[in-house]
């Protein structure tokens, strides 16, 4: 009897702990895994669009810059958020105030394409639709290139994952993927960047930042 009795005491106290235990449940936490593709974050999130990654390498090879960008002393007397092109040190800086700027290595114009001016930031775009000027189809034709009327964004696309335009000109501080081509004179006259570092500079830039590209 004495066995019995313990044994009812136990099965009492276990579902009066469980009743307890359901009254003062918590929702479940759910912890995802550091190596979900739905948890990616940072420049190889942004440049799949949220949508399932089909090549981490190619995304890397066509995204990551060759030369990575540095915070450097500068203390030209221009206004904080100033971008200066800079053709034949083949650097962009972006003016951050109190004598500092972020450089990042850019592609310039090659011979015959390369151009100095200043002009206002006009717009930007997120995976830019690249429509090549007739000049350049035909020039590239006679090569025997032919070059699509008009390409949507995307990883092969030649503006990269992001654009900012300038003035009223065909010019634009572009991402590339041929990242390659950075630190070297190789564009049709556009500014190109890593599509990580123009990611990094997008999201600094509005409309009406000046853009100074110079010798």
């Amino acid at each position: 009897m004495k066995k019995l009795a313990i044994a009812l005491l136990a099965g009492l106290l276990s579902t009066a702990g469980a009743a307890f235990a359901a009254d003062n449940a918590v929702d479940p936490i759910e912890v995802a895994s550091l190596s979900s593709s739905a948890q990616k974050t940072g420049w190889l999130q942004v440049l799949s669009g949220g949508k399932p990654v089909k090549s981490e390498k190619k995304i890397a090879a066509v995204s990551r810059a060759p030369i990575a960008r540095e915070l450097v002393a500068f203390n030209e007397k221009v206004a904080p958020g100033t971008i200066i092109v800079d053709n034949s040190e083949r650097r962009l800086y972006h003016v951050l105030g109190s004598g500092l700027a972020m450089k990042y290595a850019v592609s310039v114009g090659r011979e015959g394409f390369i151009w100095t001016g200043a002009e206002k930031v006009t717009r930007k775009t997120e995976w830019p639709t690249w429509t090549p000027p007739e000049d350049m189809r035909a020039r590239e034709a006679k090569k025997g290139k032919i070059l699509p009327v008009s390409m949507k964004g995307g990883l092969d696309n030649p503006l990269g994952s992001r654009a900012i335009y300038l003035g009223s000109t065909i010019y634009r501080i572009h991402g590339t993927n041929q990242p390659s081509s950075l630190g070297k004179a190789q564009s049709s006259g556009c500014i190109r960047m890593a599509n990580e570092d123009v990611e990094h500079l997008y999201a600094q830039v509005t409309a009406g930042v000046t853009v100074i590209v110079r010798d």
